[in-house]
């Protein structure tokens, strides 16, 4: 019986969830899905410039796994510009820092409102079980 799948620590969702060329057709089926948790490595590790073991505490994974999420979501990343088709970022395994907080105003990692976000966003993401 295998393991089941830890969920990851995610601050905040994105603002938009769907990214893709503007001179090109969406053509169904074309498109490459990216999961929150991936989202979040990009967002740690590219946008804030933390290092893998900083990302991995944020996420309270190992840094193993931070790297394997990390390594997958840069290959969407390429695939979906190289290729020009839509990247799609939904479901994964996560839950968000707010969920776990006593004071629901600030993330104590981010300093980011995660409850107005996830307000904004409720019912667009879905974890997958």
């Amino acid at each position: 019986m295998a393991r089941p799948m830890k969920e990851r620590k995610v601050c905040c969702l994105p603002e938009t969830n769907l990214f893709g060329p503007l001179n090109r057709r969406h053509a169904t089926g074309d498109e490459i899905v990216m999961s929150v948790e991936e989202y979040e490595t990009i967002r740690l590790i590219d946008q804030e410039g933390l290092m893998q073991e900083e990302c991995a505490d944020r996420m309270d994974v190992a840094r193993t796994t931070v790297q394997r999420i990390y390594i997958s979501a840069r290959k969407k990343l390429a695939d979906a510009i190289v290729e020009g088709v839509t990247l799609k970022i939904e479901g994964g395994s996560y839950k968000l820092c707010s969920d776990d907080e006593k004071d629901h105003f600030f993330c104590k990692n981010c300093r980011l409102h995660p409850g107005r976000q996830r307000r904004r966003h409720q019912g667009m993401y879905k974890s997958q079980e």
